[in-house]
């Protein structure tokens, strides 16, 4: 059956089910390779431990009064600290108080609230040169019965969609994205169960993402997610540029992709076939680094201002969106990758440690409510 597209919203006591880590060590990747014809993943991995109905769904807490030291955040918005450069952010419960994160160069996705203890839920051997490494992730549409991960990650050769389940070795899905010293940052997103979204950085070479033989710079439809397939993704749109990055509205389906090209940064809708239309550019190329949207409208981030800027989605009525609006800026340093709830929070990831100033309690996730964030657009 079809899901409305976005993330899974992946309740904190299934994933506290399985933060004895869903790997036994760091995935190797070589490994991975020359295993391909064992099937989707090793029956060890068949029975997860489901989680108990009287798990309480609340972030993870700390016992006692709020803690003391360099990782305490004073700000009652940040809710996540101390974090290596994030890459990716899924906001962890429907209240957005609590966070799952992923750390670019040490390859971890991490569940962790304001003042609780960090929870590693998956951890994988990734290359961080450059602007590589654990570069998304999402988790799979049935979570709560398969605890799948997928991730997008670089490893020395290439770029590539991999997948890992509790007591295996992450597997790989698609390989041979390229990867080059920079441009290599991507998404993905499951549109629906059966079919995963895939954006791919252009690696700083517009002919490789105008050419239809490279998986570079384009929008891909993965439909075949057993990890021995060698099936070629079909091709939805190219010519995307670097940094491209894949966001949903969870309550109208609509799915938007920001990207920066040549000539500008962009914002841009995935139409229901797959093809790409322009909604806004920033001829002045701010740096946009991720997108959410929430209540009618469409936020975006930008690394180069350090702001994150609203647009009012655009309608059947109004197929437009209304000019970017600032609403928040120059407050926490570089801004990367967001997410958002149905009922309009949004959470945000900073970069400080890779491009900006860090101060003690960087990197850090951030939670916030928009001015007119959940109106919506008439």
């Amino acid at each position: 059956m079809p899901v409305r597209p976005g993330r899974a919203r992946v309740t904190l006591a299934a994933v506290g089910a399985v933060v004895l880590m869903l790997t036994a060590g760091c995935a190797d990747f070589g490994a991975q390779d020359r295993e391909r014809a064992a099937g989707p993943f090793s029956s060890e991995t068949l029975t997860p431990a489901a989680p108990s109905p009287t798990e309480p769904s609340q972030p993870p807490t700390s016992d006692g009064p709020p803690p003391s030291g360099p990782c305490v955040d004073p700000d009652p918005a940040v809710i996540a600290t101390c974090l290596d450069a994030t890459s990716s952010v899924m906001v962890g419960d429907d209240q957005g108080e609590s966070t799952i994160v992923a750390e670019r160069t040490t390859g971890k996705i991490i569940l962790t609230a304001r003042n609780a203890p960090k929870k590693v839920v998956a951890q994988f051997d990734v290359d961080a040169s450059g602007d590589g490494g654990l570069l998304d992730f999402a988790m799979s549409p049935t979570y709560d019965q398969d605890r799948l991960v997928y991730a997008l990650v670089s490893t020395a050769g290439d770029n590539r969609v991999v997948r890992i389940a509790p007591g295996d070795v992450a597997k790989p899905i698609l390989t041979g994205i390229p990867r080059a010293a920079t441009g290599n940052v991507g998404s993905i997103r499951f549109r629906s169960p059966g079919e995963l979204l895939v954006a791919t950085g252009s690696t700083g070479d517009p002919a490789a993402a105008a050419d239809p033989s490279s998986l570079a710079g384009k929008l891909l439809s993965v439909t075949d997610l057993d990890s021995g397939s060698t099936a070629r993704p079909r091709i939805l749109a190219s010519g995307l540029g670097t940094n491209a990055t894949i966001c949903a509205n969870v309550s109208s389906g609509r799915l938007y992709l920001t990207d920066r090209a040549p000539t500008a940064d962009r914002l841009q809708i995935i139409d229901p076939s797959g093809g790409l239309r322009p909604l806004w550019t920033w001829p002045d190329r701010p740096g946009v680094s991720g997108c959410a949207a929430a209540g009618g409208s469409v936020l975006v981030s930008e690394a180069g201002r350090q702001r994150v800027e609203l647009l009012g989605e655009p309608t059947r009525q109004n197929p437009t969106v209304t000019p970017p609006v600032t609403v928040l800026e120059r407050r926490y340093g570089v801004l990367g990758r967001m997410d958002a709830t149905p009922s309009g929070l949004f959470q945000v990831g900073t970069l400080n440690k890779q491009s900006g100033r860090p101060v003690a309690t960087d990197d850090r996730v951030v939670r916030f409510l928009p001015p007119n964030g959940s109106q919506s657009r008439v």
